[in-house]
């Protein structure tokens, strides 16, 4: 496929940024396509979530906000809608009233996407999405790599006593060999628990964990390069970043947020720094715009999906 051929954001200068298309970036919207090779898919599921719900709502504000995201990165010089032809493949029809049956519903949903050969790049939701989706990963790439951006593990064994739910699904995806726990880092936990198990578990796997006060005042380049370097540039590769991974001063919407966490350049700094690995998929999770009052969790998530695209191997650089 030409590059002209690709699918370009509607500018602002063509259609002033609060009219045109309600898709991501603006971008034209696509049924399942074999001809594409990056899908963003909205999933508005929080029927998952322990704290404040709302995050039904995230896609659609995420999409809103992304008017504002032009197509070139000016300092990474990235430019993915000249190297992908990507579009807005629309929402997985979740059912609003069952966790159990929309796990299953996403994990078919995803099955079609991998028939096609599509990379994923997703919106949810509360972040029980991930598992749903690694399930679909793994029967076309076998056990992957994975960097997980969090204010929690996410590895309670149940809680409230269902074994698949926001705060448990890692602990599932290492359970059922979906993601190799050697090749897994966890970056941003922090704040309080109930006991050490609630990060050390997952140490206890082999996975790498960063706490957030290893993060403080500091730039994460240097760390990034050490996670390209633990997970090898051929490793099917999938990356995971819970918005409350932000400290709530840059990213107040959202169900869970806990205090000192990390900043927006670091998290530009962890997700460029997932460029040089084999990404075969994405997702940013955990906005929820009822307690988005000004629009930035949803700005700040949408730039983070832009940098996800970016950081996809083969976009082109110059």
């Amino acid at each position: 496929m030409t590059e002209q051929n690709f699918n370009q954001p509607l500018g602002g200068n063509q259609m002033p940024r609060f009219g045109g298309p309600g898709t991501m970036f603006r971008l034209p919207s696509s049924e399942l396509d074999a001809s594409l090779d990056i899908g963003i898919i909205g999933i508005p599921l929080d029927i998952g979530a322990s704290n404040r719900s709302g995050t039904r709502f995230g896609p659609r504000s995420v999409r809103n906000e992304s008017v504002l995201v032009r197509p070139y990165g000016m300092y990474t010089k990235a430019a993915p809608f000249d190297s992908f032809q990507v579009a807005d493949i629309g929402d997985v029809a979740i059912n609003t009233f069952n966790l159990a049956e929309s796990i299953k519903i996403i994990e078919a949903h995803y099955d079609e996407i991998m028939a096609k050969d599509i990379k994923p790049v997703s919106v949810g939701g509360d972040h029980t999405i991930s598992l749903p989706i690694l399930r679909a990963l793994y029967k076309k790439h076998g056990t992957m790599a994975l960097v997980h951006v969090d204010a929690h593990a996410d590895i309670n064994d149940s809680m409230f006593g269902e074994k698949e739910c926001h705060g448990t699904i890692f602990r599932r995806a290492i359970e059922e060999g979906l993601v190799d726990p050697k090749k897994m880092v966890q970056i941003g936990q922090r704040a309080t628990g109930y006991s050490s198990e609630d990060f050390q578990w997952a140490i206890d796997q082999g996975v790498r964990v960063v706490q957030a006060e290893e993060c403080w005042l500091k730039s994460l380049t240097p760390l990034m390069s050490e996670v390209r370097e633990l997970i090898g540039e051929d490793t099917p590769t999938y990356l995971t970043f819970d918005i409350d991974g932000i400290d709530p001063a840059f990213a107040p919407g959202t169900g869970t947020p806990e205090p000192a966490g990390l900043t927006s350049p670091q998290a530009l700094e962890i997700i460029r720094g997932m460029h040089g690995t084999n990404l075969i998929g994405a997702d940013l999770v955990e906005v929820s715009p009822p307690y988005d009052t000004t629009g930035n969790t949803s700005l700040l998530a949408a730039n983070l999906i832009f940098e996800m695209l970016c950081s996809f191997p083969g976009c082109i650089r110059r």
